[in-house]
């Protein structure tokens, strides 16, 4: 079976005015346009030209979740929990209404993500710095009383930057974190060397959130600014935050968020320094393969797999081994399964392929990104 799928923006706060406009051809709507989901999570499920929804055709057992994401403004600082972490969680909330302000677990399933950028940069917060790094940071903000009594924090013994982060969130160091804030302000709008690109996007982030202790976890994180085409792959546990920037992002299908920053909702403290991972490092950049024409982004799991294709020469045949997604970005495409049948795609729109298709093939000239399940059948118990 060969479908269309399509679907509407979700309108969240931090979502552009323009950037998925720009991208489908067509006049912004006016109001911020965030993600579209192509997949069959009951919170969202992609329509089926013709009518119904994916849900109704896949019984709700898609691996992955496929969308457009559109940053006009910061996202919230969050992490996802590992499977054993979901599992315990979702088991331990069970008595709550689905609902409920206090349930921290939608599901019992991990939630990785990679995201690929598709405007000319996408600018984000991926993973803890090495404390050493930040301490070089610092150095750029100058001894006010916050600036130092971070410093002197992150002198400390043991898991320090667990240590801080919770200090940060706890809600009793809000003097040091506006202290800290103006000392970003001040810095950004001076020469700060080779941390000018960082406190300028930081700087950025407390124009939107003013007095959020996350600004303040913003800089203990990697500033990361990916080209078009470049990814980065989020294991459950690293702490991230999407800051601005047009992107294609693929995850195993869950909901489960703990936030640390950066929104109006709730932020269980607790509850978040008990899955952050803290081990601090530089996140790898999973660049474009030279000229071939396809970049496979290799992940650790086996929940989804994501392969970006530019076509303008002779057809390609790609096998069908699970259910696949062909997202256009750019050009125009056709989607033909073995069978004969065709589906042109339009720019910011899915065919999607079910498994009995065996293979389909792609011509035209323009972009896409082919979305499937890993090459093994997922597994529920991965610690990633």
């Amino acid at each position: 079976m060969l479908l269309s799928l399509t679907n509407a923006p979700r309108d969240y706060a931090w979502g552009s005015d323009s950037l998925l406009a720009e991208l489908e051809g067509r006049t912004p709507s006016g109001a911020p346009e965030a993600e579209v989901w192509f997949g069959d999570h009951p919170g969202d499920p992609a329509d089926v030209e013709g009518g119904g929804t994916l849900d109704q055709i896949t019984g709700g057992s898609l691996p992955y979740l496929l969308k457009l994401l559109a940053a006009g403004r910061p996202l919230s600082i969050q992490v996802h929990p590992t499977i054993s972490q979901a599992r315990e969680g979702w088991s331990r909330e069970d008595g709550l209404a689905a609902d409920d302000p206090r349930r921290n677990y939608r599901d019992d399933n991990h939630k990785p993500e990679l995201i690929v950028a598709l405007s000319d940069t996408f600018e984000s917060l991926s993973g803890l710095r090495p404390v050493e790094g930040t301490a070089s940071l610092l150095d750029a903000l100058g001894d006010s009383a916050g600036v130092e009594a971070l410093r002197q924090r992150l002198r400390g013994d043991g898991d320090v930057l667990r240590a801080v982060i919770g200090w940060l969130l706890g809600g009793e160091a809000q003097t040091e974190v506006d202290d800290i804030i103006e000392a970003v302000r001040t810095a950004a709008a001076a020469d700060a060397g080779e941390w000018n690109g960082t406190l300028r996007a930081i700087a950025g982030v407390a124009e939107h959130y003013p007095g959020d202790p996350g600004v303040v976890v913003a800089l203990l994180m990697n500033h990361v600014v990916l080209r078009r085409g470049e990814g980065v792959f989020l294991r459950a546990g690293l702490l991230h935050a999407y800051l601005s920037g047009l992107g294609v992002e693929i995850m195993a299908a869950s909901d489960n968020v703990l936030r640390g920053g950066l929104t109006p909702k709730r932020i269980d403290v607790p509850e978040l320094l008990s899955i952050l991972d803290t081990s601090a490092g530089e996140v790898p950049v999973l660049r474009p393969s030279g000229d071939s024409g396809s970049t496979v982004y290799p992940v650790p799991i086996a929940d989804f797999a994501l392969e970006r294709v530019s076509l303008g020469g002779a057809p390609l045949t790609r096998d069908v081994a699970g259910p696949t997604m062909v997202l256009a970005t750019a050009g125009d495409v056709t989607v033909a399964s073995a069978a004969g049948e065709a589906r042109r795609i339009a720019v910011g729109a899915v065919a999607f392929a079910t498994p009995d298709e065996g293979a389909i093939t792609l011509s035209g000239a323009g972009e896409v990104f082919i979305a499937s399940p890993g090459r093994d059948t997922p597994m529920r118990d991965q610690e990633l």
